[in-house]
């Protein structure tokens, strides 16, 4: 089980996913129609609202993935990655949740999701860019945050070699019917691409 912290607004959905073949191996997917509504007004809200909590501030550069993947869907410039972050995308896109996943292989476990510290940071991307995430919920492994709602950590993300993967999908109390079908059709389209899941 995935151990979390005292928040009064976070749900959260978190499985393992194990892939038939590394990523770097298996075609593309079409995910297809998501079994819900699109993400409203009202979703986002809540979303936020969860992620300042600890003090974060979710707004600017440091708003949720998900809003971000609406805008880039809307521009035309989301592009393939792999199996496990387009599915992954495509989730979040659609369901208006945030989603991190990460290699198993290239974490520590034990693994755990806890409000980062002050001063907490991490690089998220290729160039050395970093995050500064204090006060805001993140996955955690052994040597620290290395996932969250906003920007994952580039030393866990998944690459042609992977073939386990971790996924969080950070959602709300108050919206944990709408959660528990994102998760579900997460798993069935993993399914689909041949992939074994279970839940953390």
């Amino acid at each position: 089980m995935l151990p979390l912290p005292d928040h009064p607004l976070l749900a959260v959905r978190a499985f393992v996913t194990r892939f038939p073949a590394p990523l770097g191996e298996l075609p593309a997917v079409n995910p297809g129609s998501p079994p819900f509504a699109p993400p409203d007004d009202a979703l986002r809200a809540a979303v936020r609202n969860m992620l300042r909590h600890g003090g974060f501030k979710p707004t600017g550069r440091s708003k949720p993935a998900s809003e971000y993947l609406i805008r880039a869907a809307a521009e035309g410039q989301l592009s393939p990655i792999n199996v496990a972050v387009d599915v992954c995308n495509a989730v979040s896109l659609h369901s208006g949740f945030p989603i991190s996943v990460v290699d198993i292989d290239r974490a520590t476990s034990p693994f755990r999701v806890a409000i980062a510290p002050p001063g907490a940071e991490y690089v998220f991307n290729t160039s050395g860019q970093s995050i500064d995430i204090a006060g805001l919920v993140c996955l955690c492994d052994a040597e620290g945050p290395c996932a969250n709602a906003v920007k994952d950590s580039q030393r866990t993300k998944t690459s042609p070699a992977t073939t386990r993967t971790l996924s969080v999908v950070w959602g709300t109390l108050d919206l944990e019917d709408r959660l528990d079908a994102a998760t579900r059709w997460y798993r069935e389209v993993l399914a689909h691409c041949g992939a074994n899941t279970e839940t953390a």
